[in-house]
């Protein structure tokens, strides 16, 4: 059973449902049904053309649905504008999939959701495990947003701005349950450049392999947190780093700068070091520069405070740190980092502590507060 070549299809599957004249919400559901069948289906018997066996069974689904709606004229409407079986259309609707999950009504979580669940084809069960929260509570955010966007025209331009950020929202949640959202996100992101020619759609794609390829070498074998700086880079995937930058390096020739793109050549330099005392660090400034002139993120600036720490110095650093609002998240994590570069140890060991106290996350607050405990002991020495 080949699941990557269902969730493959779904979109296109999805697409020509939604242009035969089915309701978005009542196509979806008809398409999760097809793809339930060929689970069950599909091992002992499988298809010479998955796609069309997919779009057969999702429209009599769709039809069968329709038959117990009030609405006669449309249902018989529908019944005489059935299709004659044969090949599926090779039409490929996954673009405006994208823009229609990612319309701008809609919050980021449910974005996010409705993205996997129409152009991914998971199942609600698989997105709930992922978000660790209640089936039930993910059916309701997505029943949520299919009926939000329903009555949105299929054809409409959309944003590939927005599209973008729920593709890294999904990426940066990372992995759990039974679906690696990682994994997925990359999957859905080269399908999204297959579908568009646009830099900052490489850049993000280039950005996410980047990231990706060192995923190995973040935790230690006790799953605690292990820095940059500390990674056993023996440990990082070369062929992803490769096609990262390969991609990155395509993209930046079109002379269309965007902040994905800048985020990936941040990560390409430090893919690049041999050793973390290698990294170029005055480069990485730089293009912290054109990002922060992109999005004037104030995390964007935080992270540039440490990067002008480690090339022009900590005292450096912190002078750029003072700068920014000290409530920022991480800013206290980022001042204990500087201050322990700059010899400061007990400094370093407080703010480490306090750090943690504000940590979102278990791992990142036992990092932190391992953090602490090591440099209150080279203090007793």
């Amino acid at each position: 059973m080949n699941e990557i070549l269902l969730r493959s299809l779904t979109p296109s599957v999805l697409g020509i449902l939604v242009r035969r004249g089915a309701d978005f919400a009542a196509a979806e559901d008809a398409v999760q049904d097809a793809l339930v069948k060929a689970v069950h289906v599909w091992p002992a018997d499988p298809p010479r053309d998955p796609k069309g066996w997919l779009v057969t069974v999702a429209w009599h689904r769709f039809l069968d649905a329709t038959r117990a709606d009030t609405a006669r004229r449309r249902r018989e409407d529908l019944l005489d504008e059935e299709p004659a079986p044969g090949p599926a259309p090779a039409v490929d609707d996954t673009l405006q999939l994208y823009f229609l999950c990612a319309h701008p009504s809609l919050t980021p979580s449910s974005a996010v959701a409705l993205t996997l669940r129409a152009v991914g084809g998971l199942t609600t069960r698989q997105i709930a495990q992922a978000y660790l929260v209640p089936e039930a509570t993910m059916a309701q955010r997505i029943s949520r947003a299919k009926r939000t966007v329903s009555g949105v025209r299929f054809d409409q331009p959309g944003d590939v701005a927005t599209v973008l950020r729920v593709l890294y929202l999904v990426f940066n949640e990372g992995y759990s349950g039974d679906v690696d959202l990682a994994a997925e996100a990359i999957r859905l992101t080269r399908q999204l450049a297959a579908a568009i020619d646009h830099p900052e759609v490489a850049g993000l794609l280039a950005l996410m392999l980047l990231h990706h390829a060192r995923r190995a070498a973040r935790t230690a074998p006790d799953g605690s947190l292990v820095t940059l700086a500390e990674q056993d880079r023996g440990r990082w995937d070369t062929e992803s780093i490769a096609e990262g930058v390969e991609i990155l390096q395509a993209a930046l020739t079109r002379d269309r700068l965007g902040e994905f793109q800048a985020q990936a050549a941040i990560a390409a330099l430090h893919a690049d070091a041999p050793t973390a005392g290698e990294t170029d660090w005055v480069q990485i400034v730089e293009w912290y520069d054109e990002l922060a002139l992109l999005t004037d993120s104030p995390v964007v600036w935080l992270n540039r405070a440490v990067a002008v720490g480690e090339a022009d110095g900590p005292r450096a650093g912190l002078a750029a740190l003072a700068a920014l609002d000290d409530s920022l998240p991480r800013h206290t994590a980022v001042a204990a980092y500087l201050h322990e570069c700059d010899g400061d140890l007990a400094t370093a060991a407080r703010l480490y502590a306090e750090a943690a106290h504000q940590a979102p996350n278990l791992a990142e607050r036992d990092h932190l507060t391992r953090r602490a405990a090591r440099l209150n002991a080279r203090r007793c020495r």
